[in-house]
């Protein structure tokens, strides 16, 4: 019983702990991806974020082509991966 309860507790800090971080990865418009360390914010044109080593940094909102979390992309390569059929 009571390791259950122990085992319970460090579960749930470690959801609780997991939740806290969300990166963010851009497309540009040139096929680059950039990852962010959190939510850019959209200022003026102008897109503002920290980088994953937690510099500030931005990038002109023209050359975005789309934004999304980290757990939602996929790699574009392997949607169009061919398969050889005899």
């Amino acid at each position: 019983m009571k390791t259950t309860r122990i085992r319970n507790l460090l579960l749930l800090g470690l959801l609780a702990l997991s939740g806290c971080t969300h990166q963010y990865v851009m497309s540009l418009t040139n096929g680059t991806r950039i990852t962010a360390a959190s939510k850019p914010r959209l200022e003026g044109g102008t897109y503002y974020y920290k980088d994953p080593s937690g510099h500030a940094a931005s990038i002109p909102a023209g050359r975005v082509r789309e934004i999304s979390p980290a757990s939602m992309v996929t790699d574009e390569k392997a949607r169009f991966k061919s398969s050889v059929t005899k």
